[in-house]
């Protein structure tokens, strides 16, 4: 890392939903906090979720989001790097943003070092146990074939019926995703004790969970998820000695 530089680190900013003017509210929002940052961001990493729903057809990009892509293109053009990790809700982003923007992306967690610091980071949807419905799931939204049967669908009628269900499921799950079940309970928390008997990492970073989260384990590693930009606008920054979360217009 540069001197005086900083790493960013934030996801589902959920946007699309549960209406355009409160995602548009928000989207403002991440842009204000994107100008903030570039003064001293070296790389950004955006772990998923950005978008509710996000499918790319050959010839046409979900419309909408002009002021987030604009500014990512702009951070782009300044240097900083930008990491996209593909969360449960728009996963099917393909190169569209790696072409117009210049983002890196990533459909699976990765390992960085920092400083001398471990990083393991990811979206977090689909990892430790339990979750099989999802996990069977997201196996057939990533079947190349599914992904060719959908793309035949006219995209007002595709992208309707998908961000239909999106709702639905958000609807199900109502405010599970602000209690805090436990360390015995919380999947990538498990998740991340698996990993750490195998090797050591000084940070977990995840989002999808909602929940900011930052959890000491085993006294050496710390498992942080990012939270949400729906309720608390948090985020991570790693300053090249220690890793801290914040929030942004509490």
């Amino acid at each position: 890392m540069n001197a005086g530089k900083k790493i960013y680190f934030a996801s589902d900013f959920h946007l699309g939903v549960p209406s355009w003017h409160a995602s548009l509210e928000r989207e403002k929002r991440i842009v204000r906090w994107l100008d903030i940052i570039k003064v001293d961001a070296e790389e950004l990493y955006l772990l998923g979720d950005v978008f509710d729903f996000w499918f790319e057809y050959k010839t046409v990009a979900p419309r909408g989001f002009v002021r987030l892509l604009g500014k990512l293109a702009e951070l782009a053009d300044f240097g900083i790097t930008i990491h996209y990790f593909t969360g449960n809700h728009d996963m099917w982003i393909f190169d569209y943003l790696e072409k117009e923007i210049g983002v890196k992306v990533y459909r699976n967690p990765i390992e960085k070092e920092y400083s001398g610091k471990s990083f393991y980071i990811g979206h977090g949807d689909g990892l430790g146990p339990g979750d099989h419905g999802y996990k069977f799931i997201k196996k057939v939204f990533a079947n190349p074939v599914c992904q060719w049967l959908f793309a035949r669908l006219h995209p007002n009628f595709g992208i309707g019926v998908a961000n239909f269900f999106s709702k639905k499921s958000r609807i199900a799950t109502g405010t599970l995703d602000e209690k805090f079940l436990g360390e015995e309970k919380e999947w990538l928390v498990i998740h991340s004790k698996e990993l750490l008997e195998k090797k050591h990492y000084d940070y977990l970073i995840f989002g999808h969970r909602h929940l900011p989260l930052d959890i000491e384990i085993n006294g050496k590693s710390r498992y942080i998820n990012l939270g949400d930009w729906i309720r608390y606008n948090s985020y991570a920054v790693f300053d090249g000695a220690n890793l801290e979360l914040k929030y942004f217009e509490e």
